[in-house]
């Protein structure tokens, strides 16, 4: 009897066993590498090698993110025409109208300087005494006539003439009484040949600014031409070639 007993725990414990075996063997762990696809991280992006422009690297404003797509767009002076009758809100700008402006600039570019130089240089008292005047008077009327082609847009002149340069040459080259009347000479020429210019516009411009500002030249250049005269220095030679 005991004997039976002991086959028949014998028997039960290798059938659990086998039980035991048969389920493990139907069990596969999960790889420990296959853990990484279970991350919940964001993806960081590598944004040195990111090709887009709007980025934090932006090294500053450009027109686009500063001006509005329909803002106007800004016309350069130089872009303006220089030549022909324009409209402005003050009437009709005529090529006439725009020279008296540029001549009246440049008067003042080789004028003004030589007036300055003849206080310090000219050798009569009268000559250094109305070269005040006219260098003063020039400045007052350089600021108006830069004022005005301002408002017009006319591209003003920044240096004398070749033929104004050699003015300059000629006068400062001398000195004593051959300064003053060489001087002399060369001013109220060239005064006379803008005087001509000045009177036409006057009664021709259209533009009430131009208009009003061929006054204020015509009573500067008219002083300027008294003034010169009143030294007694002026020959045929300081007065224009009469017309035939």
């Amino acid at each position: 009897m005991r004997l039976l007993d002991s086959r028949r725990a014998l028997i039960s414990c290798g059938i659990a066993a086998l039980c035991t075996l048969t389920a493990c063997a139907g069990y596969t762990p999960t790889p420990v590498a296959d853990t990484a696809g279970l991350n919940t991280e964001p993806t960081v992006i590598d944004t040195a090698t990111d090709t887009d422009t709007d980025t934090d690297t932006d090294t500053g404003p450009t027109a686009t993110d500063t001006e509005p797509a329909d803002a106007p767009t800004v016309q350069a002076v130089e872009d303006e025409p220089e030549t022909g009758t324009r409209q402005t809100k003050w009437g009709p700008l005529s090529e006439a109208d725009q020279e008296l402006i540029k001549k009246v600039r440049l008067a003042s570019l080789w004028e003004m300087p030589m007036a300055q130089d003849a206080i310090q240089r000219a050798d009569s008292a009268r000559v250094r005494q109305i070269s005040k005047e006219i260098a003063a008077q020039h400045h007052v009327l350089d600021r108006q006539v830069r004022d005005l082609a301002a408002k017009l847009k006319v591209k003003l002149p920044v240096k004398p003439t070749d033929q104004q340069q050699d003015w300059m040459a000629d006068i400062s080259g001398r000195s004593g009484s051959a300064y003053d009347t060489t001087y002399v000479k060369w001013l109220r020429l060239a005064h006379g040949q803008i005087f001509t210019l000045i009177g036409t516009v006057r009664g021709t411009t259209q533009n009430t600014l131009v208009r009003r500002f061929s006054e204020q030249a015509n009573a500067a250049v008219l002083n300027h031409q008294r003034l010169l005269e009143s030294t007694g220095l002026t020959t045929p030679e300081s007065f224009p070639t009469p017309s035939t």
